[in-house]
């Protein structure tokens, strides 16, 4: 479900999901992973800092720490959300992947046809919370982290050799394709 805040914290963390549509693994059909990771890295020259997130086959969880306020987080998600879907359908092109191509397009409702929206990528809306403790920082990060053994998918073994994580660095200290800042080491950088 879609947050909508009128007063905006800085030095904030929020926690923040976003999924494909349907739940369709558009994530995996397309090997996004370097595509998301561009994203995080342009919200990191903005001073918007990811501390921590998880990429599955079909949505994504990640914490972002905002040191000031600039633009409002639900800004901030949906232009993300509209950079990843694009590249999304442009892979899908490419893959020929023609049938879910139709699928997509055929799910726009009327109002979002009438504003020129092509393709309904993900989910109308986004989860999203803000963490106002360092407790409730480091449980969103277990519950992340975690995501690839639990439930239904079972992607690894061990969730710290899970490669679209944040898990290893926490874990062992070694950083994965992207490099997040640690939790604790956010404040230093402002």
């Amino acid at each position: 479900m879609s947050t909508k805040k009128e007063k905006y914290n800085k030095d904030t963390f929020y926690f923040c999901t976003i999924t494909c549509f349907e739940w369709i693994p558009l994530f995996d059909i397309t090997n996004l992973y370097d595509h998301i990771y561009k994203w995080f890295r342009i919200l990191k020259s903005k001073k918007i800092y990811v501390v921590g997130f998880v990429i599955m086959p079909n949505h994504m969880h990640f914490i972002v720490y905002l040191p000031e306020i600039t633009i409002n987080i639900n800004s901030i998600i949906g232009t993300g959300k509209r950079f990843t879907a694009y590249e999304i359908i442009k892979r899908l092109k490419e893959l020929e992947q023609f049938d879910l191509l139709n699928k997509l397009e055929n799910a726009v409702n009327i109002t979002d046809k009438k504003r020129n929206k092509l393709h309904q990528v993900f989910q109308p809306s986004f989860d999203l919370k803000e963490l106002v403790t360092e407790k409730y920082v480091i449980q969103k990060l277990n519950y992340i982290h975690k995501n690839p053994i639990s439930g239904k998918y079972n992607l690894v073994d061990d969730y710290t050799l899970y490669k679209y994580s944040s898990a290893r660095f926490y874990e062992q200290g070694r950083q994965g394709d992207f490099e997040v800042t640690h939790y604790l080491k956010v404040k230093d950088l402002i």
